[in-house]
């Protein structure tokens, strides 16, 4: 049996200690879900995220946002990843694609999508 090693990306390894640090289950959901195997990870794509959300909200991925789809509506969405297919409809849509980071140092808190 392989040893699962865990990721070897010193950023996304101090995301998930600062994650995984903070009190509000969130953060620890989302540190949860960026340690795991590569594979394994969220990968949604901009259909979904634009059937499941309303205007104006913020929500996390902690994985990565794919382009395949189109967004309707203004978001804010904070992503470990994004496609550049996915970061030019967010922009063509008037919204905001941030990492998970951004999100955690202003202190706001979204919704998990995936």
């Amino acid at each position: 049996m392989v040893k699962r090693t865990g990721s070897t990306n010193e950023h996304l390894k101090k995301l998930i200690r600062t994650l995984s640090r903070d009190k509000k289950p969130i953060w620890k959901r989302v540190a949860m879900d960026l340690n795991k195997p590569a594979r394994k990870r969220r990968e949604v794509n901009l259909k979904r995220i634009n059937d499941n959300t309303n205007s104006g909200e913020t929500i996390i991925v902690p994985g990565k946002v794919l382009g395949t789809g189109r967004l309707n509506h203004k978001l804010t969405i904070a992503a470990w990843r994004f496609s550049d297919s996915a970061l030019k409809k967010i922009k063509q849509a008037k919204g905001k694609a941030i990492s998970i980071k951004e999100l955690y140092d202003k202190k706001k808190i979204g919704r998990i999508i995936g």
